[in-house]
């Protein structure tokens, strides 16, 4: 059983910075793909950015691309997601996620931006982006 827990959230100015952190539990941390989503009020679940289990391989949304950054530290058993230059738009609960690496075959983003490619989710963090 995987255990994710987000953390890092909170109430920033547009143009400001936040970096979000994602503890995993467990000793197999390296074999599982991981990815961050996001859900605005009202909104459907949206693919945020992802990381390939080596961390050698990096995916984005294209409203992100250019502002926010995905790694993680296998050491350690936790993925970071900096994000950069936010603005109001970016305002959602962010979740992260990890899906076993054998779920991900497909070449190119189409497979780390499903959702029901995730196997174990954590409970959500908050950012908000005033104007």
């Amino acid at each position: 059983q995987v255990q994710l827990v987000e953390s890092g959230g909170g109430l920033v100015q547009a143009g400001e910075s936040l970096r979000l952190s994602c503890a995993a539990s467990g000793r197999t941390f390296s074999n599982y793909v991981m990815g961050w989503f996001r859900q605005a009020p009202g909104q459907e679940r949206e693919f945020v950015a992802a990381i390939s289990w080596s961390g050698a391989t990096s995916y984005y949304a294209d409203s992100v691309k250019g502002r926010f950054t995905i790694s993680r530290d296998n050491a350690k058993n936790t993925m970071f997601l900096q994000m950069d230059s936010l603005s109001p738009e970016d305002t959602a609960v962010y979740y992260c996620a990890a899906g076993d690496r054998l779920n991900f075959w497909m070449r190119g983003r189409s497979d780390y931006e499903r959702y029901e490619k995730y196997d174990y989710w954590g409970q959500g963090t908050q950012v908000t982006v005033s104007s």
